[in-house]
């Protein structure tokens, strides 16, 4: 094509339209508005992703991100209610509960809900590591604090009913959140009454 980008910048805006919510014409407006960065704000954005993999690590127990090969500063925060563990799908939605302050306890990241349409099963999410926690004896309540689509809802009652003989209690999220939403796009005003009025995910 006459009018085609050069290569490198072609790159750039192809990587950039990978991001969630980046179109094509947004993915080109920033790349060409880097051009105009100085060379080191670039060396430092690029410098910054070719950590990501290399420094990022997850918790053994609960899958958070850490700096370092260990556990996260929750897992290890004694204060924190280890009788309790809120299951998410997501690292993201784990910030987003400690901001609205409601809850201190345990987390556990699923990475993911059961989607059958994209081949993924239970196999492919970190239950494993759930598990070994719950045969431990210290978990008392399992909040499930999955999403209200149709694929988060299976998620939920597929860990209700592979742990209903070996957890006291198993709640779900009270019904705070838009159909369809999950925890990402919730305030925090709507994040603690979903966890203050949560109920038995088999009632």
């Amino acid at each position: 094509m006459k009018n085609s980008y050069p290569a490198a910048l072609q790159e750039l805006i192809d990587g950039l339209k990978q991001l969630p919510g980046i179109g094509g014409r947004t993915a080109e407006r920033l790349a060409l508005a880097m051009l105009k960065w100085p060379p080191e704000n670039l060396h430092t954005l690029g410098q910054a992703v070719d950590n990501l993999l290399e420094n990022l690590k997850q918790c053994r127990i609960c899958g958070n991100l850490i700096d370092a090969d260990t556990e996260c500063q929750i897992c290890t925060d004694k204060s924190r209610n280890k009788s309790q563990i809120c299951v998410i799908e997501e690292i993201t939605q784990l910030y987003i509960i400690e901001k609205s302050n409601s809850y201190r306890g345990l987390y556990h990241i699923l990475g993911g809900k059961l989607s059958p349409l994209n081949n993924r099963t239970e196999a492919d999410l970190n239950i494993a590591a759930l598990t070994a926690r719950i045969e431990s004896g210290e978990v008392e309540e399992l909040i499930l604090a999955l999403g209200n689509d149709v694929e988060s809802r299976a998620t939920a009652f597929m860990l209700a009913d592979k742990y209903q003989q070996k957890v006291a209690k198993i709640t779900a999220l009270a019904q705070g959140l838009p159909a369809g939403a999950n925890l990402n796009y919730a305030d925090s005003a709507t994040i603690t009454a979903a966890l203050s009025h949560r109920h038995s995910i088999n009632d």
